[in-house]
């Protein structure tokens, strides 16, 4: 008896915490579900008013663009999740019933022990029983034995009321697992229907500049010429550091003039960068959303129109600001077409940051994860657009920056 009391209360002891994992588990999704939410939410109003003209359309076709992957990489989170809360309400299901019928079988023994009790509830039967026995050493056993099972009875009833509170919150988690897949249902189908009216409105729009395919000619031209304005800048400071690193090391070996010189500091820095591959903060402020991605690549819908990005191009609302990805040193802060620019190292790293209204930093100013560099510009000729331009390089190795983000 005493064996199957410690069974019965180990199993309890080992149910509570899977109870618990369940809960954490469905609790965790639905708060990164919400902060999810919340960040698609407040990215839709980066999608003003569409402009007439090419430059306007192709800058909100950009947006629209980035709207679109977001929204189908947050439907892919849904069908993520939903996939989680099935496995959870599987295995709760389980639970549940595994412990309804422990829980009835325990009713069955605990009446029986009851029936017994009350047929041999006299207290003179108790006695008969315990001195009718044979020997001293049998009177004291019975004895024992009567005590036993009372007490017996007595942890039987108790656990059966523990048990009854475990099975009833077990159905009440259950229960709002269910309602946590219900919302997630009614969300995947809203999200559906919104990726249809962006998708609809972004065909008009590759419509419209199909149709004005000289002027998307010169606006891509002249975009693609400011672009290797701003490369070419950036390419010459980097050479510039490359160097200076050089000669402060003593180092005049050909074999080294594409690389840094690093001290013990400097690779300490760079392996610390290497390690947080994938975690790195996006390097805007407030709600953002990447509308041009880094590389080569032909913008689907449109014939002829090849983009070639050094980085990726992030939108956020105005007022934000640029932001360090890590801890590093200012080397540069240039201007080019009238707007701030801001280069930072990070080792034989280099973060890039353009299209800053004004810089916030200096040359050779020690910077902190998240430190604001700047404010990104906002063009107040196109509803208050504000592009961070942000380039990522080993050396003069161009990276890809998005593999780099925590986004």
């Amino acid at each position: 008896m005493k064996r199957f009391s410690v069974g019965l209360t180990l199993y309890m002891c080992l149910a509570i915490p899977l109870f618990a994992q369940t809960n954490s588990a469905i609790k965790e999704l639905e708060k990164r579900h919400a902060a999810l939410q919340k960040q698609i939410r407040e990215s839709e109003t980066l999608l003003r008013s569409t402009k007439n003209d090419v430059t306007g359309q192709l800058n909100s076709l950009n947006t629209l663009t980035g709207q679109v992957a977001e929204r189908k990489r947050y439907i892919q989170q849904i069908n993520h999740d939903m996939e989680t809360i099935n496995r959870q309400l599987n295995a709760m299901e389980r639970e549940l019933k595994r412990l309804e019928g422990n829980l009835n079988d325990k009713k069955k023994k605990y009446e029986a022990s009851v029936q017994y009790l009350y047929q041999n509830r006299i207290v003179e039967k108790k006695l008969l029983f315990i001195f009718s026995a044979e020997t001293l050493a049998q009177t004291y056993r019975r004895l024992r034995y009567v005590k036993e099972y009372a007490t017996y009875q007595r942890l039987q009833g108790k656990e059966i009321l523990e048990k009854q509170h475990t099975v009833k919150k077990k159905r009440e988690e259950l229960q709002a697992a269910k309602k946590v897949k219900e919302r997630l249902l009614k969300e995947r189908d809203e999200e559906r229907e919104r990726l249809e009216t962006e998708e609809r409105v972004k065909r008009n729009l590759l419509a419209s500049l199909q149709k004005k395919q000289t002027a998307l000619q010169s606006e891509l031209n002249k975009r693609r010429s400011e672009a290797n304005k701003l490369n070419a800048r950036i390419d010459k400071l980097i050479a510039e550091e490359i160097e200076k690193s050089r000669k402060a090391a003593g180092s005049a070996t050909k074999s080294s003039a594409g690389t840094f010189s690093l001290n013990k500091a400097d690779r300490k820095l760079s392996g610390s960068f290497v390690n947080n591959r994938g975690k790195l903060p996006v390097p805007v402020t407030g709600t953002y959303r990447i509308v041009n991605r880094y590389g080569k690549y032909n913008v689907q819908g449109l014939r002829n129109v090849k983009l070639d990005n050094t980085g990726i191009d992030i939108q956020g609302h105005p007022g934000a600001q640029a932001r360090a990805i890590f801890d590093g040193e200012v080397t540069s802060v240039f201007e080019v077409s009238g707007l701030s620019n801001v280069l930072v190292r990070h080792g034989n790293y280099i973060s890039v940051y353009c299209n800053l209204s004004s810089a916030s930093v200096k040359r050779g100013d020690k910077v902190k994860t998240g430190q604001s560099l700047g404010a990104i510009f906002s063009d107040k000729t196109d509803n208050k657009r504000t592009i961070l331009h942000f380039q990522l390089r080993k050396e003069r190795e161009q990276l890809n920056p998005e593999l780099w983000l925590n986004q």
